[in-house]
C-alpha cells in the first residue's frame, strides 16, 4: 500500500531555477510517496485493543452520582476530601458544602509541595495518597482531568463527581450560575 504525504523541502536543496521574487519562500512543498507496512492481523489488532482497554479501565476513576456525594457533604470527615477544581472566580458563584478549592491549573504543582507548604498556600492539609478524594468542577470534564493528575502523583482512592456543580445546583433547586 502506498501513501502520499505533503513534506517541506528546504529551498537550498533544490537546484536553482528562475522564479519570480514574489513566489520565493523559505521552503517549498512537494508530495512524497512512502510505502507503508501491510495491514496488521485482525486478531492481533483485537488483542491489542482489548489489552489497551484493560489498561484504561484501571486508570479511570469511579464516577459518583449526586446521591453518593450528598451524604459526604452532610457528614464531612477528616479522612475524605471533596475538592473543587474550578478557578477561584468560578467558586465565588457558589460551591458544594464542605468542599475545598484546589484549581486544576495549580493541582499538579500543589501535589508536589511539602505538607507544610501546601497548608500555607491552600489553607487545608495536604491529602494523603490513600485518603478518599472526590473531585468536582462545573460540568465534570476538569474533575476527570484532576483524577488523572492525582493518579499520576500516586493518589489511589480517587472519585469523580461527574455531574459536578451543574448537577448539584439542579438537584438542590438553586440558581444556575
Amino acid at each position: 500500500m502506498l501513501r502520499t504525504a505533503l513534506v517541506n523541502i528546504p529551498r537550498t536543496s533544490l537546484r536553482r531555477v528562475h522564479v519570480s521574487t514574489r513566489f520565493l519562500r523559505p521552503s517549498l512543498q512537494a508530495f512524497a510517496r512512502f510505502e507503508s507496512s501491510k495491514p496488521a492481523d485482525p486478531e492481533a489488532l483485537r488483542a491489542a485493543r482489548k489489552h489497551h482497554d484493560s489498561l484504561q479501565r484501571d486508570w479511570q476513576s469511579p464516577i459518583l452520582s449526586y446521591e453518593q456525594v450528598k451524604p459526604k457533604t452532610l457528614q464531612p470527615s477528616s479522612d475524605a476530601y471533596l475538592i473543587d477544581v474550578r478557578e477561584p472566580d468560578e467558586v465565588i458563584r457558589g460551591s458544594i458544602p464542605s468542599s475545598v478549592n484546589l484549581p486544576l491549573s495549580t493541582l499538579a504543582a500543589s501535589l508536589n509541595l511539602k505538607p507544610q507548604d501546601f497548608r500555607e498556600k491552600h489553607g487545608f492539609d495536604k491529602p494523603e495518597t490513600t485518603q478518599e478524594i472526590v473531585f468536582y468542577c462545573r460540568s465534570g470534564k476538569r474533575s476527570a482531568s484532576a483524577c488523572d493528575v492525582a493518579r499520576r502523583h500516586g493518589y489511589q482512592n480517587l472519585f469523580n463527581y461527574e455531574g459536578s456543580w451543574l448537577d448539584w445546583v439542579a438537584k438542590e433547586g438553586g440558581q444556575k450560575p
